[in-house]
C-alpha cells in the first residue's frame, strides 16, 4: 500500500495527538468526523487519512469576533 502524504495522519495518529493535549477522542469518532465532512479526508485502501494541521487547529482556542455575535444582543446595555 502506497503511503500518504506527510502532511496527512491515520486516525490513530490523530487521536494520539489530541491525547497529547489532553483531549481524548476515539480514532471512530475522527473517522465518523471525517465520513460526514467536518473533516478532510482521504482514503488509501481501507484506511482513514486526515490532515495534521486541521487536527492542530482543534486544540487552538477560538476568540469571539464581532461577527461571531448575535445582532441587537447587547442594545440594551447602551442605556
Amino acid at each position: 500500500m502506497s503511503k500518504p502524504p506527510a502532511d496527512w495522519i491515520s486516525l490513530s495518529e490523530a487521536a494520539e495527538l489530541l491525547a497529547a493535549a489532553n483531549v481524548r477522542f476515539t480514532p471512530g469518532t475522527i473517522g465518523r468526523w471525517a465520513r460526514v465532512g467536518q473533516l478532510q479526508s482521504i482514503k488509501l485502501g481501507h484506511r482513514r487519512f486526515v490532515r495534521r494541521a486541521q487536527i492542530r487547529s482543534l486544540l487552538m482556542p477560538h476568540v469571539p469576533t464581532h461577527d461571531d455575535l448575535q445582532a441587537g444582543l447587547f442594545d440594551n446595555l447602551d442605556n
